[in-house]
């Protein structure tokens, strides 16, 4: 088991030695005075008056409700410009690029490998298995000196299924790199978050989101919760504002109505099951896969040309033929009932 000053050794030695830019905000944090540190127009904005100033750079409110909300202290949360910025920040922060390694279990979420890319870092990929769960056997085999970090993300994306804890424990037990688990769905399963797993695996970086389950994808806020000294490290490396004030305003409203947010899920959850049922009648439909996410992965027959169709229809999913291990499948997120007949509707007059 690793402990967290082996986890540190991981840190790229130039982020060892940065000293972090020093935003005004971070020097004086007080919320009344006058303000003539930081350049900002002393005359408001033509927005919102208040939109002249620099958000708080730490998010130290959203972070205080937030921390209520997921039983878990502060210090261990990081939130980011959406779930994208964290894979980034921890790319940074971990891998030298040019030099190390990252496991990634296709089929997944694209933006893992992209971002491994963009740092120059070489990307293994060991495919799931036919039940789409990690081979542990094979990433083990994978694992080199340069295995900076594995990815997994549970619920899955695109499969929609949660990957099997027994599994990802041995990974844990026996990788001393770093261990990211992407949570983006977990609000739709019936499961235990891996946050809890936290103070027993130091090299443990669970990723969750405002996007889905909480419907705030149009404001870009991610979730990361690690260790306080991962956190610590992660805020040496994000640009110094990088959740704005607007974003952090909406936050703390929606964290307020916290009723709204499960009555949406438990919606998704009940048309989801409805579509199930009604996509097994379309003969077209060769297997739906399961899934503890707001969405299916549906394998169809002709799925590029069915896919094309629903456009025609101004009905769009999402085309995951071309993705590892999803030949002629179609990525359909659970909508509203309206939009759900709708869809099956269209479904039945085009492929039946």
């Amino acid at each position: 088991m690793m402990k967290i000053e082996e986890v540190l050794a991981l840190v790229r030695p130039n982020i060892n030695q940065l000293t972090p830019y020093s935003s005004a905000r971070d020097e004086y944090k007080g919320e009344t005075g006058i303000f003539l540190d930081a350049n900002e127009n002393a005359y408001g904005s033509p927005i919102e008056p208040w939109m002249n100033r620099y958000p708080d750079p730490l998010q130290v409110q959203v972070k205080e409700k937030l921390s209520s909300i997921k039983k878990i202290s502060s210090e261990h949360i990081f939130l980011s410009n959406g779930s994208d910025e964290s894979i980034d920040v921890l790319l940074r922060t971990f891998c030298n690029p040019g030099k190390d390694e990252v496991i990634i279990l296709p089929p997944t979420y694209g933006m893992y490998e992209v971002a491994g890319r963009i740092h120059d870092l070489q990307v293994k990929k060991v495919l799931l298995d036919d039940a789409f769960q990690p081979d542990v056997t094979e990433i083990l085999n994978q694992i080199t000196s340069k295995t900076r970090m594995i990815f997994f993300c549970s619920p899955n994306n695109p499969t929609g299924n949660l990957m099997d804890a027994k599994r990802i424990k041995k990974i844990l037990e026996e990788f001393n790199g770093i261990v990211v688990i992407d949570e983006a769905y977990v609000d739709y399963a019936n499961t235990f978050s891996w946050i809890q797993e936290l103070k027993k695996y130091p090299h443990l970086v669970v990723l969750q989101t405002f996007s889905k389950a909480w419907g705030l994808a149009g404001i870009r806020a991610g979730m990361t919760f690690a260790h306080p000294q991962i956190i610590a490290v992660m805020n040496k490396v994000k640009m110094p504002y990088n959740v704005n004030s607007i974003t952090q305003e909406r936050l703390l409203q929606a964290m307020d109505n916290q009723a709204f947010v499960e009555s949406a899920i438990q919606q998704t959850i009940r048309e989801k099951k409805i579509m199930i049922q009604e996509l097994k009648q379309l003969k077209s439909v060769k297997t739906i896969y399961p899934s503890d996410a707001n969405f299916l992965l549906v394998q169809i027959d002709q799925a590029n040309v069915v896919y094309q169709q629903l456009i025609e229809k101004k009905i769009i999913v999402r085309n995951r033929s071309r993705v590892e291990k999803c030949n002629d499948c179609l990525r359909i997120t659970i909508g509203t009932p309206k939009e759900n007949k709708t869809l099956l509707e269209t479904l039945s007059k085009i492929t039946n």
